[in-house]
């Protein structure tokens, strides 16, 4: 709340994002957790997370979002698989360091990302678990821990920059921007695009390869 202050955010979206919070809208109704799959030529899986009090509307919102774009709600899972990552902050232990402690706690890989921060990928049921396990012995302060859809290396799609690709990126952007979505997961990987292409749809992709 501080830091929301400290740095100006709205005051409407800050009470929006404690009641989201709490699992409801900001007028007091009860959200609902949709899963909203969708594929968009030529073959880059798509899969939203999220959170309505109105699924009607949201699911009616996000397909014409969808037309829009070229794209289609259309099943998309098996593109994807299910897993727990928590990541720690870059401290005086690395990967090396702590690589026994992490399997022993139920870790299924481990990696470090750009910033030399550590990353633990889990089986969903024991994320939690690992997370508070690991972060308590060995003292590490945890960034995040989440249960994502991870895109599978054998499906990833490369987009390549052509007439259709404006129309990718502003769907996308739409996506990212409706209130009730919550994460974006994607099979998406670079394939010609240009520096800007490829950061406008960073932003617009929770995961994706690369991004």
């Amino acid at each position: 709340m501080a830091l929301a202050k400290k740095a100006e955010f709205p005051k409407d979206k800050i009470d929006s994002s404690i009641a989201r919070g709490q699992g409801r809208s900001s007028a007091g109704a009860v959200l609902e957790s949709i899963t909203f799959e969708a594929i968009s030529p030529p073959a880059v899986a798509l899969i939203l997370e999220v959170e309505t009090d109105n699924r009607n509307r949201a699911i009616a919102d996000l397909k014409d979002i969808l037309k829009n774009g070229k794209s289609t709600a259309s099943g998309s899972k098996y593109f994807f698989t299910r897993v727990g990552r928590v990541v720690f902050q870059k401290g005086a232990k690395g990967v090396d360091d702590i690589m026994e402690d992490a399997i022993e706690a139920g870790a299924e890989d481990i990696e470090s990302d750009a910033d030399g921060n550590i990353i633990i990928w889990t089986q969903p049921t024991v994320t939690s678990q690992v997370c508070e396990s690991l972060g308590n012995k060995l003292g590490l302060k945890v960034l995040s821990s989440e249960i994502i859809w991870s895109p599978n290396k054998e499906t990833e799609a490369k987009v390549d920059s052509s007439p259709a690709l404006p129309y990718f990126m502003k769907m996308l952007s739409a996506l990212r921007e409706y209130p009730d979505v919550q994460a974006v997961y994607s099979n998406i990987s670079r394939g010609n695009l240009t520096d800007e292409e490829w950061a406008s749809i960073s932003e617009s992709v929770d995961v994706g390869f690369d991004i």
